[in-house]
């Protein structure tokens, strides 16, 4: 079940943001995503923010700011099972357009955001990793 965001559900959903980062992004030392903690744990409930619950359990969310995905986390062990896909769906539904960074060596997300018809509109560097990133947009 995807509903919104409550405040309650914060410390569940940065465990889920730290460890999704660390797996996810092994060629980012973890101490980047460990140092970066309580800077997104303060500015994470400004966006617009839902879960995905299994069994009353947050295995997923989604962070938005006006159209643009500033991320969607999925526990790993939930992952390839369309969470992932159901999250970018309520997104889609609420925005005619979206967009997104993506690092590059994350294949696996960048192919996921293709799929989802989003476009590679440029290459950038992150300048708080010095990381290659995609921008990608998607619109209805």
């Amino acid at each position: 079940m995807i509903r919104k965001f409550k405040n309650e559900d914060l410390e569940i959903i940065m465990e889920l943001w730290l460890n999704t980062n660390i797996h996810a992004h092994d060629f980012i030392a973890e101490d980047y995503w460990r140092n970066n903690f309580e800077l997104v744990k303060g500015m994470l409930p400004c966006a617009e923010l839902y879960v995905c619950e299994i069994e009353n359990e947050i295995k997923a969310f989604v962070g938005i700011d006006n159209g643009y995905i500033a991320g969607i986390f999925v526990s790993g062990e939930m992952q390839s099972k369309g969470l992932g896909k159901q999250l970018l769906e309520k997104a889609k539904e609420l925005y005619a357009s979206l967009s997104l960074n993506v690092y590059k060596k994350n294949v696996k997300a960048v192919h996921f955001y293709q799929r989802e018809n989003f476009v590679i509109e440029k290459e950038q560097v992150d300048e708080n990793t010095g990381e290659l990133e995609y921008f990608m947009v998607w619109s209805k």
